[in-house]
């Protein structure tokens, strides 16, 4: 029997997700047509023997996520929970304060994973690496270049026995060129260390503070009290993917992670990729488009474009890299270019808006994205183009590098800015 815990962190957290969190809990963002943790969970649900879904986090469990939830165990058929932190505990905080109900049933391992990452999810070989050779932990890695290796949890492993030797949390020089994907195989032992970390920091905290427990003790941090402190103990195993993978850390990296999961849909779900019918647009490459989107059939979609529910796309349009959310409206002849268009927002007819990608170095094939900052030297970096909700947009206006904010209606062409 097998359990998997997603981490979907709190409001807190996911600022850079800004101004597209405003509007629903980071994990339930759409890519690639279904909400961020919905991937997860449709990985999960495929590894035979799995019991029960737990996510943890400290999220209030508003009508979004709860709808979310239901929806999920229907269509899954399995039991999933949403778990609500205290306090936020951190990556590993959380797991301790729930350990009862993750050992519930007595698995006999159960997966951990973050909710902010893209990846074909490759569980079924992680639990036969576990069953092969069961340690209390198994860290999913891949390979990144040298430079951008220090902004992941960096693993040095024995190349003979995958043990990992020695953990790095985003170190300031290089270490190693295998980085921690943020996806756990745990058997239930690897809850003692961090029973031992939460009594060492209840401890230091009695020693500086004697009015007795303090509340910041739950707060354990799995890679640097955990990880780092473990390896080489003979405790903590990697297992290497050369599949996709990637982080979700802003939004320009949600719509790198779509054209991922698209091309994924290749193989997993064909169904949920568009078509070139007679009368109806025409597709170039990956394509998704929700049932209830209105399309008009001269219009030229692709690569990499998804569409949500309610979507109204006018005659002539032009879609490329981008994302267009529920109930929004582009009007004849718009042009939108690696742009993530917000829920309800319209775009008035022949208006262009246009941001500037920050893919990964094609000719290098261990690049990932770069965790972008959005300014540099005091001026806006060229990124994608965000509209929140609700915005306008006139006719004939360009809109290029630029975020605006929800709730906002333009009167001209704006470019390199944030419109607050």
């Amino acid at each position: 029997m097998l359990k998997a815990v997603i981490l979907i962190g709190g409001p807190q957290k996911g600022t850079r997700f800004r101004p597209l969190s405003f509007e629903v809990p980071k994990p339930l963002f759409p890519v690639a047509g279904v909400p961020m943790i919905q991937h997860h969970i449709e990985a999960c649900a495929q590894v035979p023997g799995m019991q029960e879904i737990l996510l943890i986090g400290f999220y209030q469990p508003d009508e979004p996520l709860t709808r979310f939830l239901e929806a999920a165990q229907q269509e899954f058929n399995l039991p999933i929970r949403y778990l609500q932190e205290f306090a936020p505990l951190g990556t590993g905080g959380g797991l301790y304060h729930f350990r009862d109900q993750i050992l519930a049933g007595n698995p006999e391992a159960f997966f951990v994973l973050n909710a902010d990452v893209c990846s074909d999810f490759p569980l079924s070989a992680m639990l036969d690496v576990h069953r092969h050779q069961p340690h209390p932990f198994l860290l999913l890695g891949t390979t990144a270049n040298r430079t951008q290796s220090l902004n992941y949890g960096c693993i040095v492993e024995n190349p003979q026995t995958h043990e990992v030797l020695h953990y790095v949390e985003k170190p300031s020089t290089f270490v190693s060129d295998i980085i921690n994907c943020g996806i756990y195989l745990f058997s239930p032992e690897a809850l003692k260390p961090l029973r031992d970390v939460f009594q060492r920091n209840q401890q230091d905290r009695q020693l500086e503070d004697s009015s007795g427990l303090w509340p910041g003790a739950g707060t354990i941090r799995l890679e640097q009290d955990v990880f780092s402190a473990l390896a080489g103990q003979g405790q903590i195993y990697v297992h290497l993917t050369d599949g996709i993978w990637s982080q979700i850390k802003s939004a320009g990296s949600a719509l790198y992670a779509s054209r991922l999961y698209l091309s994924q849909y290749q193989l997993t779900h064909p169904e949920r990729l568009a078509k070139h019918t007679p009368g109806g647009p025409r597709i170039r490459g990956n394509v998704y488009i929700h049932p209830t989107a209105k399309v008009a059939p001269s219009a030229v979609l692709g690569p990499n474009v998804s569409i949500g529910e309610g979507v109204t796309i006018g005659e002539g349009v032009r879609l490329r890299e981008s994302i267009v959310l529920h109930g929004a409206t582009l009007q004849e002849h718009t042009c939108v270019l690696h742009s993530i268009v917000g829920w309800g927002s319209t775009v008035g007819r022949w208006a262009r808006v246009e941001g500037t990608p920050n893919d990964p170095n094609p000719n290098d094939p261990r690049a990932h994205m770069d965790s972008e900052s959005l300014f540099k030297d005091g001026k806006l970096l060229p990124a994608i183009t965000i509209l929140g909700c609700r915005v306008r947009i006139p006719a004939e206006v360009l809109i290029l590098n630029s975020i605006v904010l929800p709730h906002k209606e333009l009167s001209r062409s704006f470019t390199n800015q944030i419109i607050l």
